[in-house]
């Protein structure tokens, strides 16, 4: 086995390095950890390094580099054999044809100079002279890239079906909180979704293709699906009933608005969205079907591994990393990322992270919520009295906790010594709810981040959220402070 490790470890060091760039996005993140599982060496170019090599893994390099800088961009790519590029800006007001043009010819001309021997790309499916000027971008973008002669290995996608993507989130915003929909024609458009499993089972194959030129492959899920079909499919499996009621005279503008009101989408980004699905984006190419040895899921089964990767998926997740730069301790008063509601706040205390950990440890049961506990025993009694388990289990250890213990109506569902804690809701609500403590060291203090996470189910999950904010700012403003005070004194 020792022998074996070692030629694999031998095999993964012989192998070239691949830059990739957008692996702060939905596509590029997962490609990231994908790589780094099957031990390519990558270095990753972030115009914030900072933000990036938190999450990498140990053999990964961060570079600081732009693609609208072409300055930055050789040391980036010096050393590298192919590189991956996943840059676009679906999300800026406007001129978003511009920068991505400026940005592909930098980065094309940066990979001649270099040497580079291959540019992956994935951007969009569609044809015709109507395209939408997102799908027209995007595939004026791999007509740059080839244009500097560098071989391109080009993807073009349909819809990407997996838990965080921009459309998908869409789906799931709308069936989640709309029992009934009035569907504006673009719902009837055929689409060809596609898992994101697959997405990067092609990406990550194209870096063993044995060809020299330029190269297209359009690739897809196998079912010819519409918007319609998609949001019953993803209603059925998860047991709800949606009607849908088609008005077709709703225009893009308004149905962007409409995103904007009731997604996590902004009105921006909807319409973009919307008006790169009006035409169909079906493959009308089954090359890549033939070239590669990769079979794509039908759509059940796509929103299926949606759904059940979910969790790892979220759990992975942190939602301090979607806090600005504005500087500040973070706080979030009810901010939405996905489908998912969130409360934070931070606060530092002059102790070390193994005696604010302790405290955090002992929370619950008889020990209490450090703040408030008159609220939290009259919430236990109303769960009681809906049939839920109230706070009857308390803890199974006044001073330890471990992965899966019952501790009052949650669960311990997460737990790193001196670094994490996450109790998983058990309680009757309207939806999925999470409370996380995490610690960071900051010389000899300890930044506490106090994390309230829910999910809401349909538009009783938004009233409940809504109503009881109030009362959450109240106990959780109060809990973090009474836990600073106790490791301080703990730490006396």
């Amino acid at each position: 086995m020792v022998a074996a490790l070692t030629r694999e470890s031998e095999r993964n060091l012989s192998r070239p390095l691949i830059l990739l760039t957008g692996a702060t996005g939905y596509i590029g993140g997962r490609l990231l950890k994908a790589l780094e599982e099957r031990g390519y060496p990558v270095r990753c170019l972030a115009r914030r390094p900072e933000f990036l090599t938190p999450k990498v893994g140990p053999n990964t390099e961060v570079v600081a580099g732009d693609v609208l800088a072409v300055g930055s961009l050789a040391p980036a790519l010096a050393g590298v054999s192919q590189a991956y590029y996943l840059v676009h800006s679906m999300g800026l007001w406007a001129s978003f044809e511009k920068r991505d043009r400026l940005a592909a010819q930098n980065f094309a001309m940066a990979a001649r100079k270099a040497g580079l021997r291959r540019i992956i790309y994935l951007g969009g499916l569609g044809s015709g002279d109507e395209l939408s000027p997102h799908l027209r971008s995007r595939q004026e973008v791999g007509e740059i890239l080839r244009a500097e002669g560098v071989p391109v290995v080009e993807f073009r996608a349909s819809i990407v079906i997996g838990s965080g993507s921009l459309s998908f989130e869409m789906i799931r915003s709308l069936v989640e909180r709309l029992p009934i929909m009035i569907t504006p024609r673009w719902v009837s458009v055929t689409a060809q979704p596609i898992a994101v499993t697959d997405v990067l089972d092609y990406l990550i194959a194209a870096l063993e293709l044995p060809i020299t030129g330029h190269s297209l492959f359009e690739i897809g899920g196998a079912d010819r699906v519409s918007y319609r079909e998609i949001m019953v499919e993803y209603a059925r499996q998860r047991g709800l009933r949606r009607l849908m009621i088609p008005v077709p005279v709703i225009t893009p503008r308004l149905s962007s608005l409409w995103l904007g009101l009731v997604t996590p989408l902004y009105a921006r980004v909807g319409r973009k969205l919307i008006d790169s699905i009006r035409n169909p984006t079906v493959v009308s190419d089954d090359t890549a079907l033939r070239v590669f040895e990769i079979q794509p899921v039908g759509l059940k089964e796509a929103i299926r591994l949606a759904l059940r990767n979910e969790e790892r998926e979220f759990a992975e997740t942190r939602w301090s990393d979607a806090v600005s730069a504005g500087g500040g301790e973070p706080a979030w008063g009810g901010a939405r990322f996905g489908n998912r509601l969130v409360d934070g706040r931070s606060v530092v205390v002059d102790t070390s992270r193994d005696r604010v950990f302790s405290v955090i440890q002992r929370i619950g049961g008889q020990n209490g919520w450090y703040y408030c506990d008159w609220l939290w025993q009259l919430r236990g009694w109303l769960d009681l009295v809906l049939g839920g388990i109230g706070l009857r289990r308390g803890r199974r250890d006044p001073e330890e906790l471990r992965v899966g213990d019952a501790l009052d109506f949650w669960r311990v569902e997460a737990l790193e010594p001196d670094r994490l804690l996450r109790l998983c809701a058990e309680m009757k609500l309207p939806g999925r709810a999470w409370l996380e403590f995490s610690l960071e060291s900051i010389g000899n203090k300890t930044r506490i981040t106090q994390t309230a996470i829910f999910d809401p189910v349909g538009l009783g999950g938004l009233a409940y959220w809504y109503g009881v904010y109030p009362l959450h700012r109240i106990v959780f403003d109060g809990m973090i402070q009474a836990i600073a005070r106790q490791a301080t004194r703990y730490s006396g």
